[in-house]
């Protein structure tokens, strides 16, 4: 498989949205920057396996919810 290929992507925003949150409110529940919410949503930041485990947990989804390539 060519790691090129392997980008990562994710469903975050439209499970923020669901869950009515504003990027600040998820942000604060997690500990995090709204900026980093709003890179991990656009794809120009991908988070550390701990920080999306604990976006799963927020948003009460599961890992292959949120993340896919």
């Amino acid at each position: 498989m060519n790691s090129d290929k392997l980008i990562l992507k994710n469903n975050v925003k439209s499970a923020r949205r669901d869950k009515n949150l504003s990027q600040q409110g998820l942000a604060d529940l997690i500990g995090v920057s709204r900026n980093t919410i709003s890179s991990i949503e656009t794809g120009k930041f991908n988070p550390t396996a701990k920080l999306a485990l604990v976006l799963c947990i927020a948003l009460d989804k599961k890992f292959e919810d949120l993340f896919y390539f």
